[in-house]
């Protein structure tokens, strides 16, 4: 081999310490979770693309496939499934011009093939189909005969759209569009689609763009060590059956968005974003108890006052003209929420499944509204609320903003009359930001996703071979019993905060706090002694045994 100048043998070749040169920045965000390595699930899921992350990876240093990109692809093909579950009923079927032709619903294929969407009546019900304006426009409803329906007080039943506002004009949007290709295909060559088909798929592109949103707000607001919790909502079983059943993704868009201006303390953005969602559905309003309860702990009160005038604000913005334009029309989405009865998804209704119990109300004339039914909700929801404000005020360490607002939503769903399929979505970002336990987490999701077969297969009736009530009662208690154990879980965490995986180690407070990150509890002077936190109370019984000695 030779010898150096030194004397020493020379090496056959030279060594080699890295397949490639080591770049020159090597940091790493080494505190950030790896679901690979951490969880059952993620390790699993690794397994089929090589493996978990390298020990010696460097990470957060990824310039194409970040967490947020790989999140949005997983949403994308979950969002696929979504469309592919809804396909069946897609079929244009008729001849002539796109607008006479309709989607196949024949023989109850909606139930039967699991591919329901309110979407596709509502285009004719609501009288899209003839381009009417919503809230303007109003139609007479009629029974199975096609007789006019008479209300319990004796007048005609009138109907309008039954949506907020935004909501109506998202729809309204979406119709003009859908004529629009309906004219083109009359001038060019190109493929005749039913017009209601064609008015799904505009409504169900801009309702996979606001669970996107939803899902890169729920990354942003996990935080940079937990980032990956987000991956389950772009990949929530019930994407699947529930994105495109109806238009709650919207809701579900802006406030995750509130929450996001929150975390980034922005309190009149996120309120703007909270009104814009309530005008959209009414579920975001829900999030100012909790923004509320917090501010009153930490003494933050103004901050929430911008947050709630700002979001009375936008949503005056958004439903003034037509307020005072159609004031009929616009009064109607309040108006049906009253009038309504236990929903077949509802615990009152589970309860009448298995007990022969008729309700609170029995023998109802037509739209007559269900006062006692309305009373009852209203106050165990209350109820709810009250006991939820008192952890909020009194835990030993002040919980989270994604714990209090995942508890007051599940409250709301568990004791309202009305708990549709596609109202479970409102959940699942509130539920990936509270209780980042993924197996419980994607448990929960199953067996709420799966409500929805026997739920269609009940609707399709008995007499059609379908489902009797039961087995889906039995599933709609299931998922009940679920959300139940999720607000335990939760509330355990509240008490005992080491158990909580975002605040585990100590050096993360609230990601999505905003302006309580890192506060002090500094509630108001005049809040009782028994509703000021442990450690506060502690230390004024202190005080008063000095000052007596």
């Amino acid at each position: 081999m030779g010898e150096d100048e030194h004397g020493e043998p020379k090496s056959a070749a030279p060594q080699t310490v890295s397949p490639g040169l080591l770049v020159h920045d090597r940091r790493s965000f080494d505190e950030r979770d790896l679901p690979s390595r951490t969880d059952t699930i993620g390790a699993a899921l690794a397994g089929t693309i090589g493996g978990p992350v390298g020990r010696h990876a460097l990470i957060g240093r990824q310039r194409f496939l970040t967490p947020l990109r790989v999140m949005l692809i997983i949403a994308l093909v979950f969002l696929a499934l979504g469309y592919s579950t809804k396909a069946a009923c897609l079929q244009s079927t008729g001849t002539g011009t796109a607008d006479q032709r309709v989607a196949n619903w024949e023989n109850q294929r909606a139930y039967f093939q699991l591919c329901y969407s309110d979407t596709v009546p509502l285009y004719t019900a609501e009288l899209l189909n003839r381009g009417k304006f919503p809230y303007k426009s109003s139609w007479i409803e009629k029974d199975s005969k096609g007789e006019p329906h008479i209300q319990y007080d004796g007048n005609i039943a009138v109907r309008y759209m039954e949506y907020p506002v935004l909501t109506g004009l998202y729809q309204y949007m979406s119709m003009s569009l859908a004529k629009t290709y309906t004219a083109l295909t009359k001038l060019v060559s190109v493929p005749v689609i039913a017009e209601v088909v064609m008015f799904f798929n505009l409504a169900a592109f801009g309702l996979a763009l606001a669970w996107l949103i939803t899902v890169w707000a729920a990354s942003r607001l996990a935080g940079p060590r937990r980032v990956w919790d987000a991956a389950l909502v772009a990949a929530s079983p019930l994407v699947i059956f529930q994105i495109f059943t109806n238009f709650d993704a919207l809701a579900t868009a802006f406030a995750t968005g509130a929450l996001l201006a929150w975390a980034r303390r922005k309190p009149v953005l996120a309120g703007a974003l909270i009104g814009l969602g309530v005008a959209a559905k009414l579920y975001p309003l829900l999030l100012l108890a909790p923004l509320a309860v917090l501010a009153l702990r930490t003494g933050k009160l103004r901050e929430v006052g911008k947050t709630a005038a700002a979001a009375f604000v936008a949503w005056l913005v958004v439903n003034l003209p037509i307020m005072v334009l159609f004031p009929r029309g616009w009064s109607e989405f309040f108006r049906l929420n009253t009038r309504r009865g236990d929903d077949m998804d509802s615990i009152y209704n589970v309860i009448k499944s298995f007990t022969g119990w008729r309700g609170f109300d029995p023998d109802l004339g037509f739209w007559e509204p269900p006062t006692v039914t309305n009373t009852v909700s209203a106050i165990l929801f209350i109820s709810c609320c009250i006991a939820i404000g008192y952890i909020a005020l009194t835990a030993r360490q002040r919980p989270r903003v994604a714990q209090i607002a995942f508890l007051v939503v599940a409250a709301f769903l568990l004791t309202n009359k009305v708990w549709s399929p596609q109202f479970s979505l409102w959940l699942v970002p509130l539920a990936v930001l509270a209780l980042p336990h993924r197996r419980i987490l994607l448990a929960w999701m199953t067996i709420d996703a799966l409500v929805w077969i026997p739920r269609m297969l009940y609707l399709y009736g008995e007499a059609n071979m379908g489902l009797p009530e039961q087995p889906f009662t039995i599933t709609v208690l299931l998922r009940d019993i679920a959300v139940v154990g999720l607000c335990v879980l939760v509330i355990r965490q509240i008490y005992r905060p080491e158990l909580d995986l975002v605040r585990a180690r100590g050096e993360v407070d609230d990601p999505a706090g905003g302006v309580f990150d890192r506060a002090p509890d500094d509630p108001p002077r005049w809040l009782p002694d028994w509703l000021r936190p442990d450690a506060s109370r502690l230390r004024t019984e202190r005080e008063l045994v000095d000052q007596t000695t």
